[in-house]
């Protein structure tokens, strides 16, 4: 028993990983960092429940714990983190397509967000979930759901019409 679990954990963290990582960087506003604290934090959390839970459906459960754990997130002040005197050595600057800028836009749009209003907008549009599924991730009503959505990408619109800089 203890060997299917591992197996089926693994080939579960395998193969949605990178999309998890995807949800958590948009709930985070953009934060790599902070996004794959999310996403390891839940996967120890789905580990826990993995017997119940795998036959079912894993992928909604930490996408519920994922959204709850970056509301909570985002309410603390301070995560620890501490300044240092020198900084790492980056990476040189790549190929800087239009693709990985507009991506940037939007992340730091959707960082103005409140949380719950980001997190209808993630799991609506960039996860394409139906509304029940997003009310039942939030822990809400359909409606409240929509409107969550409505509200969240009528600001985006705003933002990032202000964002926008005419050419010549």
């Amino acid at each position: 028993m203890e060997r299917f679990r591992v197996d089926g954990f693994d080939e579960f963290v395998a193969a949605r990983w990178s999309a998890l990582l995807h949800v958590a960087r948009l709930l985070t506003g953009g934060d790599r960092q902070r996004a794959e604290d999310l996403v390891q934090e839940a996967l120890v959390k789905l580990w826990f429940v993995w017997p119940r839970i795998a036959e079912q459906a894993p992928e909604a459960y930490v996408r519920q714990v994922l959204v709850r754990m970056a509301a909570r997130s985002a309410r603390r002040r301070w995560w620890g983190e501490r300044p240092v005197g020198e900084l790492p050595d980056r990476a040189g600057p790549g190929d800087v397509s239009s693709a990985v800028a507009e991506r940037s836009r939007l992340e730091a749009a959707l960082a103005l967000l409140p949380p719950r209003q980001r997190a209808a907008v993630v799991l609506r549009y960039c996860e394409d979930l139906p509304e029940g599924q997003v009310a039942q991730v939030l822990g809400c009503p359909v409606g409240t759901a929509r409107s969550h959505a409505s509200r969240g990408v009528a600001r985006l619109r705003r933002i990032l019409s202000d964002t926008v800089r005419p050419v010549g």
